[in-house]
């Protein structure tokens, strides 16, 4: 018996995936280094035993929506729950955003080093991805921007904002050009703000019913809710309602609607945990400057920096030897002997600068 083919323009794409393995310090996906608070689980786990398992989730999240509209209405910014998409994760937000807007004949314009996921999405739903490139320090000319969208016409056009992997952020100023040139060619500006809560600015204030643009945002870095999978953005009215008629029914199930809501009753713990990671951030780039490495500045919950040695992948295998794992991204495009570590506990932090310095000592 035969077996069916997959499409022609997925035969070679390969997964995204992260290296899972047995070490005792793990550092490599931008995790929260710690769990939520007891007091969320238990509120979660008593919302459990209110829901109607046997019927179906509200299908607009109601509840969820009117929460994070209210949690991003401040400092003069008024979001509308109208405003508010919630979907499995943030890679489903712009997988749905790409269903809708990309597709067959559509093109999908990133500028790299960036967030992997935004041109493998594009593969997935069949849509064309053109690569801008940042510059040697990745900052991103405006010039750059201008060139790419005039150029290809992209129907989407990413900018991720701080960037994953660099950390970088990029000034405000660019989104003003980005949606200057998306607005020139019909089409649209996502910013995600995967790790938008470590970064005093935010695109959020630019959103508008005339103006092409929305904000993704994630539960899982901030909000220590990488198990959950629950992600959301930020846009027009408009173009909300048109996301809801792609997205499939009924795909966010009610436990995970109810630990989005409970999670929202602890934003002063999520604040504090914001700020302790930020904190060591700023330790962790300073002995890595100290160690020699090449650290570029971070406005996320995680560090790029490059060994002196310029080899990464050994300085990433003395590590693994050591039980410390963070993420290999030497063979990245443009990240020639370049590791990525997440900011993790201050315990676990000191561990991986113990043995980043023994490696780079031992000539590993």
């Amino acid at each position: 018996m035969g077996r069916p083919t997959v499409r022609d323009d997925l035969r070679a794409l390969e997964g995204y995936h992260s290296p899972q393995l047995d070490v005792t310090v793990r550092l490599n996906t931008n995790e929260a280094p710690a769990a939520p608070p007891v007091a969320f689980a238990e509120a979660v786990a008593a919302a459990a035993t209110e829901i109607e398992w046997h019927r179906y989730p509200d299908r607009g999240a109601t509840e969820l929506r009117r929460r994070i509209a209210e949690l991003h209405s401040v400092d003069g910014v008024t979001v509308d729950p109208s405003q508010v998409f919630v979907a499995n994760g943030s890679n489903e937000v712009l997988q749905t955003v790409l269903l809708t807007f990309a597709g067959p004949g559509r093109t999908v314009a990133t500028f790299e080093p960036t967030y992997a996921l935004h041109q493998h999405i594009t593969r997935l739903v069949g849509a064309v991805g053109v690569e801008g490139q940042r510059n040697d320090d990745f900052t991103l000319d405006a010039d750059e921007i201008r060139s790419v969208v005039a150029e290809h016409r992209p129907s989407v056009t990413f900018l991720c904002s701080p960037n994953n992997p660099t950390g970088m952020v990029d000034p405000e100023v660019l989104v003003d050009v980005a949606l200057d040139a998306v607005d020139a060619v019909d089409g649209l500006l996502v910013v995600d703000e995967a790790y938008g809560q470590f970064n005093p600015t935010s695109a959020i204030g630019r959103i508008a019913d005339d103006v092409p643009l929305v904000v993704s945002r994630t539960y899982s870095k901030t909000w220590a809710m990488a198990g959950a999978r629950l992600g959301y953005l930020i846009g027009p009215a408009w173009l909300i309602a048109e996301l809801d008629k792609v997205v499939l029914p009924y795909h966010l199930d009610a436990m995970k609607q109810a630990a989005g809501l409970a999670a929202l009753d602890f934003v002063d713990e999520m604040d504090e945990r914001v700020a302790a990671i930020v904190e060591e951030r700023g330790r962790v780039s300073a002995r890595l400057t100290e160690l020699g490495c090449h650290v570029w500045p971070s406005g996320s919950n995680f560090i790029l920096f490059r060994p002196p040695s310029g080899d990464g992948a050994a300085v990433w295998q003395g590590l693994v030897d050591r039980s410390v794992l963070v993420r290999n991204t030497a063979s990245w495009p443009g990240l020639d002997g370049c590791l990525r570590v997440t900011i993790g506990t201050a315990a676990d932090n000191t561990v991986f600068l113990d043995a980043l310095a023994d490696v780079l000592g031992s000539g590993d």
